[in-house]
């Protein structure tokens, strides 16, 4: 069977199980077994798959139509220009938390700082902002080991060497620390922030993302009022505080914001144009 027809009846397959992109889905899917990118895919669609490829895609695609992210099927996800190993360990990396790491730049105006990433995962936003700022510092914090671990994988795989990553309850392992590495001009965090019984966790990705990352109590506000109440210590004279959170939360992390006292605060939206980031300064 060609590859155009090999790919022609996965995505009929794929959209029937309900997948809302299924033609990408196929080609990632394919591209991951050929080794090849789309572009060489779109040139030699009339090429002949081994039994062997065929077989393995069939696999795949099986796999898609049960709902396992194409990012756990193929072990890889692109941000910011990065590709990123991934694990059923970690939050797939998205496109919106670019906007997180866009802020954070924007507020890295010394030559050289510290910036913090709580509850790093994949290690995305650590490494997004240390490979645009290779004379800061960037340390990666994360509760479960495997995150540290695959974290730590990504930033040797792409050669970064100005981050690195510990296993820590949010800021419990800077407690060892000496008193200058406890400071950070920009503390960032995509911390779990859905409510226990959103019907969005059985829908799509997150069905099998570690729920651990996702869900938070106090309706999905745990977390981020945590950070809020707990990162003045933790940050410099003037340092930021950014945190991404829901859709509809934005306005809750404003005031939780003002209370605790940091000015200048705002939100930002996300490529979908809702309110996705929220920070403030000491």
């Amino acid at each position: 069977m060609t590859l155009d027809a090999l790919l022609k009846q996965a995505a009929q397959r794929l959209q029937a199980a309900g997948s809302s992109s299924p033609r990408i889905d196929a080609e990632v899917l394919l591209c991951h077994v050929l080794g090849r990118d789309r572009t060489w895919l779109y040139t030699w669609g009339d090429k002949i798959c081994s039994l062997w490829e065929q077989a393995r895609f069939d696999a795949l695609i099986a796999a898609r139509s049960q709902g396992t992210p194409v990012a756990y099927l193929t072990g890889e996800r692109e941000f910011w220009g990065l590709r990123l190993a991934t694990s059923p360990d970690t939050l797939i990396p998205r496109p919106d938390t670019e906007t997180l790491v866009e802020l954070a730049l924007k507020r890295a105006t010394l030559p050289s700082g510290r910036l913090l990433d709580l509850g790093t995962g994949t290690g995305a936003i650590a490494l997004a902002f240390a490979s645009e700022q290779p004379h800061w510092q960037v340390v990666g914090v994360d509760l479960r080991f495997e995150a540290v671990a695959l974290a730590s994988r990504n930033a040797r795989s792409l050669g970064i060497s100005n981050a690195r990553f510990l296993q820590s309850d949010w800021f419990a392992a800077l407690e060892t620390c000496a008193d200058a590495d406890k400071q950070f001009d920009i503390i960032v965090s995509n911390p779990p922030y859905i409510a226990a019984d959103d019907p969005h966790l059985a829908e799509g990705d997150v069905r099998f993302e570690p729920r651990s990352a996702l869900v938070a109590n106090a309706c999905g506000m745990a977390d981020l009022l945590h950070l809020v109440n707990s990162a003045q210590r933790y940050l410099a004279a003037s340092g930021w505080l950014l945190l991404e959170h829901g859709y509809k939360q934005a306005e809750m992390v404003r005031e939780a914001l003002e209370r605790a006292g940091y000015k200048n605060v705002e939100s930002a939206r996300d490529l979908g144009g809702h309110e996705r980031v929220t920070l403030g300064h000491l």
